[in-house]
């Protein structure tokens, strides 16, 4: 895979954790509320299983959170080494000379 792939799909898993972030993020919150507003209903049910959801859930949001960071870095790293904008310039330029 040349450099410019590479990176690319490196870019697109970045992209998609922090999708999977946001997503768990959003999933937090709507347990959250959900606890919340059975604070009147006092389902013993919700009672009982929903910290246990939402303990895992935040453990599963931090561990995303962790591997997001390292391949962000790890992604800003390859740029730099790889020079990786460079290479985009002279890839645009030999593309608008019809030299791909």
């Amino acid at each position: 895979m040349d450099t410019l792939k590479k990176f690319a799909a490196m870019e697109k898993i970045v992209h998609e954790l922090e999708d999977l972030k946001n997503s768990q993020q959003a999933i937090v919150q709507k347990l959250g509320k959900i606890e919340v507003d059975n604070i009147d209903l006092g389902d013993k049910r919700l009672e009982k299983d929903l910290p246990d959801m939402h303990q895992r859930i935040s453990d599963n949001l931090d561990a995303i959170t962790d591997i997001l960071e390292y391949f962000a870095g790890n992604t800003d790293k390859f740029s730099t080494t790889n020079n990786v904008d460079k290479l985009k310039e002279d890839q645009a330029i030999r593309e608008a000379a019809g030299n791909e």
